[in-house]
């Protein structure tokens, strides 16, 4: 999963995916982040496990990934996990958030493009009904806000430069650690994605 291989691609990316009781979910984000390991701007990608009692070890292990397991909340759990890696960019992702196609080269553009210290983060864009065969109601959801100007949500994963998160502190204590990082950015300071990434429910 995680082999790469010669690219043209630019700036190394860690992927770090907080994960629990995730095996069915995990799976389609898994086979999303592919081409961009096959292209090699993937460094690795991390799972970051809530303890979990079903087959997301074995999917993580078959996937090539690294398992990081703890019972502290998502929000220690993806900190302790980011500072295990050592890419100059980190993406991290929700089990079941699915990149769409396209992402591979605006992640890449973004990246590319920003200087690692910069103070500004990027989330995908809600995937709009023509990019969906069956919409469900936590996308219409998601597009109304969009549309609304709400605010980044979890589900639409988070491109940051290692420095800026950690100018900032990484994520929080608690269970809403990923919303609080979001809040805590502000929105002057993450841009939207061309790509769209959807959110599986199974």
């Amino acid at each position: 999963m995680v082999a790469t291989v010669s690219n043209g691609y630019g700036s190394m990316l860690s992927v770090i995916i907080a994960a629990r009781e995730s095996e069915r979910t995990l799976v389609p984000t898994l086979a999303a982040l592919v081409p961009g390991a096959a292209a090699g701007l993937l460094g690795e990608v991390v799972i970051a496990d809530g303890g979990s009692r079903d087959a997301t070890a074995e999917v993580a292990d078959l996937a090539g990934c690294r398992l990081i397991t703890s019972n502290e909340p998502i929000g220690p759990r993806l900190k302790a996990a980011a500072a295990t890696t050592r890419s100059p960019w980190l993406m991290f992702l929700r089990a079941g958030t699915v990149p769409q196609p396209g992402w591979l080269d605006a992640v890449d553009h973004f990246t590319a493009g920003s200087d690692p210290s910069v103070t500004r983060a990027a989330v995908f864009r809600p995937a709009r009904v023509d990019d969906l065969t069956r919409p469900g109601l936590s996308e219409i959801v998601a597009l109304f806000r969009a549309a609304l100007g709400g605010r980044p949500r979890p589900e639409q994963g988070l491109l940051i430069a290692r420095h800026f998160y950690d100018a900032v502190g990484g994520h929080p204590n608690g269970n809403e650690a990923e919303a609080a990082l979001l809040r805590r950015l502000g929105r002057r300071r993450i841009g939207m994605l061309p790509a769209a990434a959807r959110f599986v429910i199974t």
